[in-house]
């Protein structure tokens, strides 16, 4: 069975099929991360993709029990969202003591295709030059047409369609969800918080909560017009507000200023995060190809964090109210828990 990636600039890289043997469309992006897996191919904001793992043995420790639970141990959501996958090697027999089945069973049961064999690192270095491409993946001759997800509403596709309730604390949090991992919500149970986790669009102004957080999620931003357009109402009053990822980028939004796209975006778990106004850096975990413009915050909202490899803004705070977000995965899962401290000063805003 012929199998290749076809990038929207001709390029055409051949491989081995394996998972769903079916054809797939979306943006073509690579991850650095060495292990993780399970984790990012259920995370939401990687709907629409083409996954590139750089790392060149992926599958090795197969896939976690699917267990069903509300909030899965080993998964950020309850099935997969890349549009397919590409490695170098996957590896036929895993070997691990948690592992339920091969990498290969996984993808089929979840209609993804994937594609083994190719020259990863070859593949990343034309997109760090050329910059994230659209492309797709054929099977067989299969015909399939190159599709932009950043052109459609990807956040309202991913998000729940009504309230969900966890926990049973004292305080309570609603979580809007863009796309929202799992580790969000264990990261607030943990810390005793009761939290309700609604729809992308939900009229947040009706709650009556302690604090808001804005999740992650997939795609261009500037979609989640209804989100951007509730964050705004809650910025006239003090209910403390925490964005996360795209939900970083929301808030921006709401706030007034702009953003952009990268040229190929950050993901993986090792991205430098320097303090601003400091010399402290944090290793983080990232997925996205959108940032804020700081240069377009209004006076009243300073810069809190940026990449020390790009510059890019990672994070933004108001000067006297309690409202702040970032760009990096402070639940980071997989990843370094560097950033974990962000739950617990949000948790202090709520009293």
């Amino acid at each position: 069975m012929g199998a290749c990636l076809i990038l929207e600039d001709g390029s055409i890289f051949a491989g081995e099929p394996f998972g769903w043997r079916g054809a797939a469309a979306g943006e073509v992006v690579f991850n650095t991360g060495m292990v993780g897996y399970p984790e990012t191919f259920t995370d939401p904001s990687y709907a629409g993709q083409i996954l590139v793992l750089t790392y060149p043995l992926i599958g090795n420790y197969g896939v976690p029990s699917d267990e069903r639970a509300r909030l899965n141990r080993f998964f950020e959501s309850e099935r997969i969202h890349i549009a397919g996958l590409v490695v170098m090697e996957n590896c036929a027999e895993a070997s691990h003591w948690n592992s339920r089945g091969s990498l290969d069973r996984w993808l089929h049961e979840h209609k993804v295709p994937g594609l083994a064999g190719v020259d990863t690192r070859a593949l990343t270095q034309r997109l760090r030059t050329a910059g994230t491409m659209l492309g797709k993946l054929v099977i067989d001759e299969q015909r399939v047409d190159f599709w932009n997800p950043n052109e459609e509403n990807l956040v309202a596709r991913v998000s729940i369609d009504r309230p969900q309730q966890y926990g049973t604390g004292k305080k309570r949090v609603v979580v809007v969800d863009c796309g929202c991992k799992n580790n969000i919500i264990r990261s607030l149970l943990k810390r005793g918080i009761a939290v309700t986790v609604v729809p992308w669009d939900w009229p947040l102004a009706q709650e009556k909560c302690d604090g808001v957080v804005l999740s992650n999620g997939p795609g261009d931003p500037r979609m989640c017009e209804a989100t951007v357009r509730n964050v705004r109402e809650l910025l006239a009053g003090d209910t403390p507000i925490f964005g996360i990822c795209l939900g970083h980028q929301i808030l921006a939004l709401a706030a007034g200023a702009e953003t952009y796209k990268l040229k190929y975006g950050h993901r993986g778990q090792n991205q430098p995060c320097v303090l601003a106004g400091s010399k402290r850096c944090y290793i983080t975990s990232q997925n996205h190809g959108y940032a804020v413009d700081e240069r377009s915050l209004p006076p009243d909202w300073l810069p809190w964090f940026f990449n020390a490899n790009d510059g890019t803004n990672e994070g933004i705070r108001h000067r006297s109210r309690p409202f702040f977000s970032v760009q990096f995965h402070p639940e980071a899962c997989p990843g370094p828990c560097d950033t974990e401290f962000l739950f617990d000063d949000f948790v202090k805003m709520l009293s």
